[in-house]
């Protein structure tokens, strides 16, 4: 029993009270990283100068950090009360179609797992013996295995069908996905999204406060944002227990590739001014 106990696997908690804003913090922090860096490669690439570089770096990180929190209390805001529309719908739905909303209800059963009863299968549900029955593709059924669920398919009808409130709730779980501990705070979402996005700002702004030459700055801040796009990637991955790596180069190439871009821009915009003068 030792032997079991030693080999069997630590327990993993889930992500309860931080799941639902973790979007808006990965959101958040990933913009800052990147739209930053991606805007002060391009001014450099402008050919301005390491003061105007670094009060457009501020400057952004200051507008885009206040964007974040409008849009995400917004979004969030709006989207509870779609929610909050539909949840009363739903009531409705139940002290006026109560028989609808229960046929319903043993369709929404299927879908997570307790199957209806087959024609074949309608034995007397207190046998507790088991036999199969040998269906014309060859398939074996266990005929005590879905006789338990029927009987389990008409306690939990019989116990939705009296309590009205219980009815609602697992039809908002069910029908919308949405249980009361999921629901999001507009303002929790946006400040974590302007907090994490002003964050993820300040690798691609410090370095501008400290060196003399814009280009060197842009290396500074793009090994910065580096870094921290890679922190990131590991953050990601430990929540969604994926792929380190995968998530660590995702967020590197894109975010190297419109470096470069927004590079590009900023020198051809230099060019042609430049040849306009």
């Amino acid at each position: 029993q030792q032997q079991q106990q030693q080999q069997h696997p630590a327990h993993q908690e889930h992500l309860v009270k931080t799941r639902q804003y973790y979007r808006d913090m990965v959101l958040g922090v990933n913009d800052g990283l990147v739209s930053t860096f991606l805007l002060v490669a391009g001014v450099v690439g402008g050919g301005m100068d390491v003061e105007g570089v670094l009060l457009t770096s501020v400057s952004g990180a200051i507008a885009g950090a206040i964007s974040m929190f409008a849009g995400e209390y917004v979004a969030t805001k709006s989207q509870n009360e779609v929610m909050k529309g539909e949840i009363k719908l739903e009531h409705d739905h139940i002290k006026k179609y109560h028989a609808e909303e229960m046929q319903e209800l043993t369709h929404l059963f299927s879908l997570i797992g307790i199957p209806g009863s087959q024609p074949h299968l309608c034995g007397d549900p207190n046998e507790n013996k088991t036999t199969t029955y040998h269906s014309a593709s060859n398939s074996t059924v266990d005929v005590s295995s879905a006789v338990e669920a029927r009987k389990l398919r008409q306690r939990l009808t019989r116990y939705y069908g009296s309590n009205s409130d219980a009815l609602l709730k697992i039809m908002i779980a069910l029908e919308f996905g949405v249980i009361d501990e999921e629901v999001r705070s507009p303002v929790l979402a946006g400040a974590s999204s302007l907090l994490m996005f002003f964050i993820g700002s300040l690798p691609s702004t410090i370095p501008f406060a400290t060196v003399a030459d814009p280009k060197m700055g842009l290396m500074v801040s793009g090994l910065a944002c580096g870094v921290g796009l890679v922190v990131v990637g590991m953050v990601k991955s430990f929540a969604t227990r994926g792929n380190l790596l995968l998530a660590a180069m995702e967020n590197l190439l894109i975010t190297a590739a419109g470096g470069a871009v927004a590079y590009g821009i900023g020198v051809g915009f230099q060019s042609l001014v430049g040849e306009e003068e």
